[in-house]
């Protein structure tokens, strides 16, 4: 007698057939700290240490204008936060610097407790209201990772923003300006991408990313997500730098929509043909695992068609 495999068991077969084969193939786990002397320029305002495929390390952005610096994502702890403060050093004598953030995530903004008094944190209030509600918890967990993130994170606690918008913010740094604009609940609630006008280099945190899957999560929204690639696309970059992996071009954007209206359309497919929440989330996971076997972040496949799958009519 044969036995039939459901979709979803199916699927949970897949990610744990993958999972221990990706794993033997990374190797050791490289030390979550932000590269010395590694700084890049990207345009004629526009700086990033790259992140050099490292986990628990941002791209980090410089923007350099004539009267003030901005930093975006100032990395994980204060350890994190000095290597930022020397590569800034390197390329802005200002005295004025700004702090922002992609997203509330430790590794997004606890670098910020190297930065001095006057340094002035700009953030939405939705990514306040989030790290209120879960910064702390999330530190702890990112301590318990590994005896260097416990290390790096010790001293980790909130800054208060000294300034806060809504939605979008243009923050002027002297001869360029910088667009902040929230759109989620993507990866977060309050996910935030900056453009540097005049440079067309756009900061998109997990928003965008390079030859990766999205890192949907529970908070997600399929016609957010896909929003916000409209909202970013009308800026028209030529650089997109996302949070995490290869800087890259504009057509990231376009990349990325394509793969996200593949979930959407293949989770309203399968709910119109009467299937499970469970078993459309688990079969379009492993049907893009097996599109794009070298893409990292194939867990957050299921929170996108979970989402699609929601909003479908």
């Amino acid at each position: 007698m044969r036995t039939a495999i459901g979709p979803q068991v199916l699927g949970s077969l897949v990610v744990l057939l993958v999972a221990p084969a990706a794993s033997a193939q990374r190797g050791p786990v490289p030390d979550p700290l932000v590269k010395e002397n590694a700084t890049v320029k990207l345009a004629d305002h526009s700086y990033v240490i790259p992140d050099g495929n490292v986990g628990l390390v941002p791209n980090v952005g410089i923007i350099v204008g004539s009267r003030a610096t901005l930093v975006i994502d100032p990395g994980l702890g204060k350890r994190n936060g000095e290597t930022v403060l020397r590569e800034v050093a390197k390329v802005s004598r200002n005295a004025e610097v700004f702090i922002a953030s992609t997203h509330y995530h430790a590794e997004h903004t606890t670098g910020y407790l190297a930065f001095p008094a006057t340094a002035k944190y700009v953030s939405s209030t939705v990514q306040e209201a989030e790290f209120a509600e879960g910064g702390a918890q999330q530190i702890r967990t990112f301590s318990g990772r590994s005896p260097l993130t416990a290390e790096l994170l010790k001293d980790a606690t909130r800054r208060r923003a000294d300034m806060t918008f809504d939605r979008d913010y243009t923050l002027d740094l002297g001869g360029v300006s910088v667009r902040f604009l929230v759109v989620g609940p993507t990866h977060t609630r309050g996910d935030t991408a900056f453009f540097v006008v005049g440079d067309g280099v756009l900061f998109t945190g997990d928003v965008v990313m390079n030859n990766s899957f999205l890192a949907a999560t529970a908070v997600s929204s399929m016609k957010a997500w896909l929003a916000a690639f409209d909202a970013l696309a009308a800026w028209h970059p030529r650089t997109v730098v996302p949070s995490h992996g290869a800087v890259g071009a504009g057509t990231l954007i376009a990349t990325n929509r394509a793969v996200m209206q593949s979930v959407q359309t293949r989770a309203r497919e399968l709910k119109a043909g009467g299937w499970s929440a469970d078993d459309v989330a688990m079969t379009v996971q492993s049907e893009l695992q097996a599109k794009y076997p070298d893409w990292p972040r194939a867990n957050g496949l299921v929170s996108a068609a979970r989402s699609a799958y929601a909003e479908a009519p």
